[in-house]
């Protein structure tokens, strides 16, 4: 891979001590030499020590579980603004936003980085794990289907679908049209809603893929029965 095809990885974090080691391992194990950066809101928990395991040490070999990893703290919390930190900071020419809470198991890097010539995002399959068990796809996570889907059209929230637990993007486009810092939720529907509307196209791919762990604040996680 050259180097203008190198991936930065954007990991929001607050108290998620109990998946991101998992998160970063398969990062690492996925894409090649990645930067990974967490943004972090305040961590109480052992996120940050857990975080600072992986990051790379000068005389240390590249590769194994070590990586190139920056964290940056947020105060004045919003997804978005968390989203455009990140992205600012970022150093590569593509964007993986993937949450803290999932481990990334599918991810053809040459077939996406291809597709982000005709599609301003792709997002991915999310497969969710309850207390280890694979649950079945009710709810939000009936959109998680096994086909691509162009310009994905939610019929139960009526508006365009799109998630920012597993996205991947130019960077350029993220620096070009930020997300809404104004949100306290949702930032990902608006931003693609603008995008659709703005012309531009979206990729829904299930060959780039994660286990999506429960957490009892994940928004996601409403109504899994």
């Amino acid at each position: 891979m050259s180097n203008n095809e190198k991936i930065s990885v954007l990991i929001r974090s607050r108290n998620e001590a109990r998946w991101i080691g998992h998160c970063i391992q398969s990062v690492i194990d996925f894409l090649d030499s990645p930067e990974i950066i967490v943004i972090d809101n305040n961590s109480k928990d052992k996120t940050l020590q857990i975080v600072r395991q992986f990051q790379q040490d000068p005389e240390l070999s590249k590769g194994g579980s070590h990586a190139d990893i920056k964290i940056l703290t947020i105060d004045d919390y919003s997804p978005g603004k968390s989203l455009n930190l990140g992205a600012k900071a970022a150093q590569n020419n593509y964007i993986l936003i993937i949450s803290s809470h999932c481990v990334l198991n599918k991810f053809n890097t040459s077939k996406h980085i291809s597709d982000l010539e005709t599609y301003c995002t792709i997002f991915g399959n999310q497969i969710p794990i309850y207390e280890g068990k694979k649950i079945t796809k009710r709810y939000l996570w009936k959109h998680f289907i096994d086909k691509e889907v162009v310009d994905m059209y939610s019929e139960m929230e009526e508006r365009y679908f799109f998630h920012n637990a597993l996205s991947f993007f130019k960077k350029q486009t993220l620096i070009d049209n930020p997300f809404d810092e104004n949100l306290v939720g949702k930032e990902d529907r608006y931003w693609v809603a603008k995008m659709i509307t703005s012309s531009f196209k979206t990729l829904y791919d299930p060959e780039m893929q994660v286990d999506h762990h429960y957490t009892d604040n994940g928004n996601t996680w409403k109504g899994i029965g």
